[in-house]
């Protein structure tokens, strides 16, 4: 499989996770021809509290896991659940408490990115 088919199955797989858990909001921003970015792509959700915010992360961690057999490179922000951040390298996952979300409004500072809004399922 290619990096890139390998790539669309691992946002495949995050944003199942974060459907599974109810998660809001999901874009997804594509930062691969911007200039000095420091992912290729990312996954931005939202959770209602710091309990939903941990269940997403945990979600997605999970099923990448059990699914792709793939492992986050790095995660931070489980402590508070505020904004938790799941890195996989050339995809990086934020799951934000709506309220935190739009205090750092990161849509206005990767405007550039070419992004695509999931619809909700529910």
């Amino acid at each position: 499989m290619n990096k890139t088919a390998e790539k669309q199955e691992l946002l495949d797989k995050i944003v199942e996770a974060i459907q599974d858990v109810k998660g809001e909001d999901i874009m997804i921003f594509d930062l691969s021809n911007i200039e000095n970015s420091v992912a290729e792509t990312f996954v931005i959700c939202s959770g209602n509290s710091n309990t939903q915010v941990a269940a997403l992360a945990g979600g997605v961690e999970k099923k990448v896991r059990n699914e792709l057999k793939e492992r986050p490179w790095h995660v931070e922000g489980t402590e508070n659940a505020m904004w938790v951040l799941v890195d996989y390298v050339s995809v990086v996952v934020h799951i934000f408490q709506k309220q935190v979300r739009e205090y750092y409004d990161i849509e206005e500072l990767w405007g550039d990115a070419v992004i695509t809004r999931i619809e909700n399922e529910f």
